[in-house]
């Protein structure tokens, strides 16, 4: 019988892999060698390795675009390999830094141009990937958040939506995210994060400050909605699959999903994690949010009850909602509808 573990991965994340990039046989291919859960890490660094190696090969035929493109697909590999993954933390620590070096590789080949901005933060350093689109002098700048589990290595594809729409494009790794996970933890308070990257980006003549929109997917919503509240840079705000209530979510979360968020919100035991998870709530907060809001779902979620959606949106005073019925988590699974919503919506709402 199937490992559990890896029978929830499969289950929960398909959609999501292939939403972000990861060719759909590819998946099917690599999960079909997986077993137990402690081989996922290994078998989905082959074929990250592979596609490196694809790159390689491209890059020395002056090949570009194919090696960028391969880059792109070999990052995403050793995301997914190690993005649930604590079965031994320094080799997780080892292959994310793989899907780091990739992306910058793919960036390298397919856009020159992008940068990576390191922000001053409590003593450390956040992270993030800053993107902008072609023959636009000053446009208006998007903030991309991650959920719980995802990071800036996953956004390529997501980032180039609004980048053809004339939109830059800044992927944080906040708090508990991607490279600021080893020295920050999950917190409730995610616009002091949002602020930071605002204030390291302020002096910039390259892009329109004025214009800034956000926009989270999954717990990443929570974090848009949150900062939108107490950060008045934001003009527009848009929250994918996000909770109202995170804590209200947790005894129906993946096991996988729980002990991921209890190390990475600093969290001792189950019981820590639960009162942790009960801090990421926007009960209380939403009537601070007056700019234009956008909240995005899907019906067939598994993770956050579709009514948490509704909650979030009647208690927005300028929002609207847009619930697929066929959706699942992010609507992952309908990339080809949300996706597009999301960024025609914001360049209409900071026009």
């Amino acid at each position: 019988m199937a490992d559990p573990r890896v029978q929830a991965a499969i289950e929960h994340w398909m959609p999501r892999f292939v939403a972000q990039g990861v060719d759909v046989n590819d998946f099917l291919r690599t999960t079909s060698r997986i077993e137990r859960w402690e081989q996922w890490l290994e078998i989905w660094c082959e074929l990250g390795d592979m596609h490196r190696e694809l790159a390689c090969e491209a890059e020395a035929q002056g090949r570009s675009r194919t090696a960028g493109e391969a880059y792109v697909r070999a990052a995403l590999c050793y995301h997914f390999a190690q993005f649930l993954w604590l079965v031994d933390l320094e080799r997780r620590r080892v292959v994310h830094r793989q899907a780091v070096k990739a992306l910058y590789a793919a960036h390298r080949h397919l856009d020159p141009e992008a940068e990576r901005v390191e922000i001053p933060f409590e003593g450390t350093l956040l992270v993030g990937n800053l993107r902008r689109p072609i023959n636009t002098p000053r446009p208006p700048l998007i903030l991309l958040l991650p959920g719980l589990d995802s990071a800036k290595e996953e956004f390529f594809h997501w980032e180039e939506v609004f980048r053809i729409r004339g939109m830059a494009t800044f992927s944080l790794d906040g708090p508990g995210q991607g490279e600021a996970r080893e020295h920050t933890v999950i917190r409730p308070d995610y616009e002091v994060a949002v602020k930071a990257a605002l204030d390291a980006l302020s002096s910039r003549l390259d892009l329109d400050l004025e214009r800034v929109g956000v926009a989270g997917v999954s717990l990443g919503g929570y974090y848009a909605l949150r900062s939108a509240a107490f950060e008045p840079r934001i003009r527009a705000v848009a929250a994918i699959g996000g909770p109202y209530d995170f804590g209200a979510c947790w005894p129906g979360l993946p096991a996988l999903t729980k002990e991921v968020f209890i190390h990475h919100a600093g969290a001792r035991d189950e019981a820590e994690g639960q009162r942790r998870a009960a801090e990421l709530t926007l009960r209380g907060l939403l009537h601070r949010v007056r700019q234009p809001s956008l909240v995005v779902f899907g019906k067939q979620d598994r993770l956050i009850p579709w009514t948490q959606a509704e909650q979030t949106a009647a208690e927005l005073p300028n929002g609207t909602l847009v619930i697929y019925p066929e959706g699942n988590h992010v609507c992952n699974n309908i990339p080809y509808k949300y996706r597009p919503l999301v960024a025609d919506w914001m360049k209409e709402k900071l026009a």
